[in-house]
């Protein structure tokens, strides 16, 4: 019997992944209703969709999977209570948003070369994300400080307050979005968080849009004195307000995570979870990210800032996807700016991670080709 899968549009490698045996219906995620699911046993989301028993109640899926790490756009009460298998995708995004997160750190005035001489970041939310880059960043010598109130001092080798994270130099925000006491992320950062962070602070978001206060910020950006910010999550998001954009550093579309390998590895995960609940063997190909990538060249006389922009310039222009935001939002009005917004995670360009590339270096020395690796990738010698 051919099972049935309604999947959001956006989700790659859904068809060769679950193969012939599968049926595969595709919908744009925000307009999916319960008419879209009438016959699916199956059905895969991102977190644009809201699954819950208005959605779910009188179909016949018996197995809903999110192509994300976070799963606050899910009811999973609801589906526990109905007997709905689920699973999400843990970790299938961490590479791309740490390589966002030190995209954004290169690109913006000499923020990377204040780390390297011994400045700090501060991590809020030590989940996959967190941990990832507290490793990348800690591989490059890169001291860190991490804020989790839902973790033991034990897991994160020391407590450390919020407001002491709040003074490092770069704060990235990587907790999951929850209202639940004692710890909320919802709006983390408020009024007075936001007044405590000034010029010469670069203020990273790639976690929620919520998890700021976001009129809030506004008003902490319209003085001189207010810390540099990038943001790719925006609490009203697909609307992002124009003012806000135009007080930012840069400010992307919510696709920090959109490396086209974490993108097939979450579809992955959801298959081979799926067949699991299912009692199925899903006998699809493997979908592949296509050819590997040539080896990325780098020059023995170089200096250590200008071998790390080097890299991860090669692979992803943060500013790019900055430009293209800005170009979306500008003249348009409320209705428009959601649609643009969508369009431009819909037609996101196959963008392939940092880690795993191969990096020709032509000379240098064995601490050139530590960095190399503690960027996830493999140096290799070279004239």
């Amino acid at each position: 019997m051919t099972l049935q899968l309604v999947a959001d549009e956006n989700i790659p490698g859904v068809e060769a992944m679950f193969g012939p045996g599968v049926a595969v219906q595709r919908v744009a995620g925000r307009r999916l209703t319960r008419a879209s699911i009438a016959g699916a046993d199956m059905l895969l989301v991102r977190s644009v969709t809201g699954v819950n028993a208005e959605l779910l109640e009188g179909t016949p899926v018996k197995f809903v999977g999110t192509a994300t790490s976070g799963t606050d756009h899910i009811d999973i009460n609801y589906l526990r209570e109905a007997n709905i298998g689920f699973a999400h995708a843990p970790g299938s995004n961490a590479n791309s948003v740490v390589e966002y997160v030190l995209g954004a750190i290169a690109a913006l005035d000499d923020y990377l070369e204040r780390l390297l001489a011994g400045a700090s970041v501060g991590i809020v939310g030590y989940g996959n994300i967190g941990r990832a880059l507290a490793a990348r960043l800690r591989a490059l010598g890169i001291r860190c400080l991490v804020n989790d109130p839902w973790l033991s001092a034990t897991e994160l080798g020391e407590a450390i307050e919020l407001e002491a994270v709040l003074r490092c130099e770069v704060v990235c925000l990587h907790p999951e979005l929850t209202r639940e006491d004692p710890w909320p992320s919802f709006h983390l950062l408020g009024e007075s968080e936001l007044a405590s962070l000034g010029r010469g602070q670069l203020l990273i978001n790639a976690s929620r849009g919520p998890v700021i206060d976001n009129a809030a910020l506004y008003r902490r950006l319209q003085h001189s004195a207010g810390p540099d910010v990038v943001l790719d999550v925006w609490e009203t998001e697909p609307f992002v307000p124009a003012a806000l954009l135009d007080a930012v550093r840069l400010g992307t579309a919510h696709i920090a995570g959109y490396s086209y390998d974490g993108k097939l590895l979450a579809t992955r995960m959801l298959r081979d979870a799926a067949g699991t609940c299912l009692g199925q063997r899903f006998i699809g190909a493997e979908a592949s990210a296509g050819e590997a990538p040539t080896p990325l060249r780098v020059d023995h006389d170089v200096s250590l800032p200008q071998l790390l922009r080097k890299l991860l310039n090669d692979c992803y222009q943060i500013e790019e996807d900055d430009r293209q935001l800005r170009a979306a939002v500008a003249g348009a009005d409320h209705e428009d700016c959601r649609e643009h917004f969508d369009q431009l995670r819909k037609c996101y360009p196959q963008r392939r991670e940092l880690a795993g590339r191969k990096v020709l270096l032509a000379g240098g020395s064995e601490r050139w080709r530590d960095i190399v690796r503690a960027l996830g990738c493999s140096p290799l010698e070279g004239d």
